[in-house]
């Protein structure tokens, strides 16, 4: 017999146009357990599980597998987890607007080249085949944005220092009227999205990526009114841009992420008037290391980085390496640190990093989830060591 307020199997499964396949697999899998067994085995669910089946959808359409999603359990705390990974969706969704209206008018074309010429034009045949497979990278590079997201987040919340990160930064730019600027590596324009009302009118600024996923949230965050902004897609290994062009080139945690460090310093060399100035960021080899020794205490195995990025480029060895291009550089620090007062946002944090943490923590996340509590109920303080070199041509 049906208890009250309870739904089948089945009925669960049309509520949520999902097949029952799925929900047994769910089941079988202790990602989704029904909230009351019968005696006879026949299994009911509740408005509850609905609302928990529908967080597992969407966790499963992010691209997280099942076994990432299995040991999360997101309620009423973990805000923060949620609203990102709906501010992910809410961008594949524009994007996949904006990418079947590129689809609709090829198409068209496609279509109108046929009728009047009588012929196939195979140029336009796989230029159509490749619209519709842009798509499928779309989750990966939202994913790899989202993880920038997480990590400025747990920045913008928690930082101490009034000024904040990007306002600082753009202090240091000292910009002025007539002035070409070029960012590498933009991300999502947060340097600039954030600044805007101090810009002024009459400058010239080239914002690039290598990510077209990155830039098209550049433009969104910026607005494509903004005739100031131009936007390009290019790897600064090789700047497609003539020899001195720009007053200002700026690198934001950005050297350290490059193959040939050596390389990209050439060629901002190369760009760069006479007497211009390069501004890249980075940190040293302190830098947020209790976030590591974190992790380490919940298990010794976990590494949130494979490589040692400071060693890269940092601020033991930056004016080292920008010596060889640059007449001058000079190093100013960025006097911060982070009080951590609840555990989601330092959670999002450490899963965005690019180490082994999600083989260790996915099937541990609840007892993951209690540590960090612990640690943050108190306060959980990460200092600061990061900055900038400034370098003249």
């Amino acid at each position: 017999m049906k208890k009250t307020g309870y739904y089948s199997s089945g009925e669960f499964a049309r509520m949520a146009h999902v097949t029952l396949r799925t929900i047994r697999y769910y089941d079988k899998q202790d990602i989704l357990k029904p909230s009351f067994v019968s005696e006879a085995g026949a299994r009911f669910y509740t408005d509850e599980d609905f609302a928990r089946l529908q967080q597992i959808l969407l966790l499963k359409y992010l691209g997280f597998s099942l076994d990432d999603i299995r040991e999360m359990t997101i309620d009423d705390a973990d805000y923060h987890f949620m609203l990102n990974a709906l501010n992910i969706q809410l961008k594949l969704v524009q994007d996949r607007i904006e990418q079947m209206q590129l689809v609709e008018k090829a198409i068209k074309d496609t279509s109108e080249a046929i009728q009047e010429e009588h012929t196939i034009d195979w140029n336009q045949m796989l230029n159509l085949i490749h619209l519709t497979g842009i798509e499928k990278s779309m989750k990966n590079q939202y994913q790899n944005a989202s993880n920038i997201s997480a990590r400025i987040n747990l920045h913008s919340l928690y930082s101490q220092n009034p000024q904040g990160w990007f306002p600082w930064i753009y202090e240091q730019m000292e910009m002025r009227s007539d002035m070409q600027v070029l960012e590498i590596g933009c991300g999502d324009g947060t340097l600039w999205s954030s600044n805007l009302k101090k810009l002024p009118e009459e400058v010239g600024i080239t914002l690039s990526d290598i990510s077209e996923g990155m830039l098209r949230d550049a433009r969104r965050a910026i607005g494509m009114e903004d005739l100031r902004f131009t936007f390009r897609v290019f790897d600064c290994h090789q700047i497609p841009c003539e020899d001195e062009s720009f007053d200002l080139v700026v690198a934001n945690h950005v050297l350290f992420y490059c193959d040939d460090v050596s390389k990209v310093c050439q060629e901002v060399r190369r760009v760069l008037k006479p007497g211009g100035c390069f501004l890249c960021s980075t940190y040293g080899r302190n830098h947020m290391i209790e976030v590591s020794r974190l992790v380490q205490g919940f298990d010794d195995r976990i590494v949130l980085s494979a490589d040692k990025l400071y060693e890269r480029f940092g601020k033991e060895n930056g004016a080292e390496i920008l010596k060889d291009y640059f007449s001058e550089n000079e190093w100013r620090e960025y006097e911060d640190y982070l009080l951590v007062p609840e555990p989601e946002p330092l959670i999002s944090y450490v899963l965005s990093c690019h180490g082994n943490q999600g083989q260790y923590i996915a099937e541990r996340y609840k007892e993951f989830r209690a540590y960090v509590k612990r640690k943050t109920d108190v306060g959980f303080q990460i200092k600061k060591e990061a900055g900038i070199f400034i370098c003249k041509k």
